[in-house]
């Protein structure tokens, strides 16, 4: 499932890790991370798109105008009793309700309208009689994060997608373009136009300033490279960059005037997950990258960080060579995962 809770970016700014030997071992151990935190607290924090089944009427005691749901809901596309006759019954939007109304979304049970004559109804079978389709998760936040730039406008199949602001964009994000979730896998440097650099620079780490010869929509927080050597910028002033020099552990060089830079914004992506369809998207369609809670993100960052840590030190109790190696604990950690999971379980369950 690639659905993760931290950008591998998210994680090696945090930790401080530099280069790409790293890369497979960070994406690993964010994908563990996060599916422990799903089973740590009995749901997932991104909206998925599917079908679910419950039996009817789910047990002697129940309210039978109340469905219990087994995992968090944020809206209802069908709702359908007798689901498994060969005619369903449809009940309509107007005949039932999300609850909590005060709270949610999520909402954990759809209530029947006792002003209606809707009613759930087991048909044939009471199992699984009752279908909720729509979109299920904690959350469907999202932010900014430009637009579709190139490659999604032909084929629906296409693997790479090239977007208009790399700032906003990780490796682990999932994106919604229109309807689509688009889940970011990797990421490539490409040629920005005919964007080349205004003057010669010299391998000198306090060189911080680079002139483009042109217009270049190059924005802060975005990673550019120059030859071999990659550059964070941290501001830019029409025609002028402030960068990192000699970014993610890449190496300090001099570079002559008219070199060519190339930007961080070719995605490598997977199309139509989480129950989405692929679909074609026109250049210029907004993406805006789901957001799970800041403080999931957050202990998904500082648990990414131990576990990358316990397995640089072999599982041992000391990180670090001779005689700068320290004990490994991570009791605060501990007691904020704690907190976190108690805050969010998922307590409510279905009746069965």
């Amino acid at each position: 499932m690639s659905n993760w809770y931290a950008t591998r970016e998210a994680v090696k700014r945090a930790g401080k890790i530099n280069g790409v030997l790293s890369d497979v071992q960070i994406d690993r151990i964010i994908e563990s991370v996060s599916r422990q935190l799903d089973l740590s607290t009995r749901r997932f924090f991104l909206p998925r798109t599917e079908t679910r089944l419950f039996r009817w009427p789910p047990s002697q005691t129940s309210l039978l105008t109340v469905l219990w749901l087994d995992q968090d809901l944020l809206s209802v596309t069908t709702l359908q009793s007798e689901a498994q006759n060969a005619s369903p019954t449809t009940i309509s939007s107007s005949d039932f309700f999300l609850e909590p109304n005060n709270q949610g979304p999520p909402y954990d049970r759809i209530e029947i309208d006792l002003s209606s004559t809707a009613a759930y109804q087991a048909g044939d079978t009471p199992q699984r009689s009752i279908s909720v389709a729509g979109s299920w998760g904690y959350t469907s936040n999202t932010r900014s994060g430009g637009t579709v730039a190139s490659g999604l406008d032909s084929d629906a199949a296409a693997t790479t997608m090239v977007c208009s602001n790399a700032s906003r964009i990780g490796v682990g994000d999932t994106l919604l373009i229109q309807s689509e979730q688009i889940f970011v896998s990797e990421r490539d440097f490409a040629a920005l136009d005919s964007k080349l650099i205004n003057g010669a620079l010299t391998s000198n780490q306090s060189e911080v300033t680079i002139t483009v010869d042109s217009s270049h929509g190059i924005v802060a927080g975005e990673v550019i490279r120059i030859e071999s050597e990659q550059m964070y910028v941290v501001s830019v002033a029409t025609n002028d960059l402030t960068v990192i020099r000699a970014y993610n552990g890449s190496v300090l060089a001099a570079h002559s005037d008219d070199t060519a830079i190339h930007i961080n914004r070719t995605l490598t992506i997977e199309r139509g997950v989480n129950g989405t369809t692929a679909a074609t998207h026109a250049d210029a369609t907004s993406i805006t990258p789901y957001e799970p809670p800041m403080d999931i993100q957050s202990l998904c960052i500082g648990e990414s960080l131990a576990m990358f840590a316990q397995e640089e030190a072999q599982w041992g109790r000391a990180v670090g060579p001779g005689d700068s190696a320290r004990d490994f604990t991570t009791l605060d950690l501990a007691a904020r995962k704690q907190r976190t999971v108690e805050y969010y379980s998922r307590v409510r369950m279905a009746v069965v």
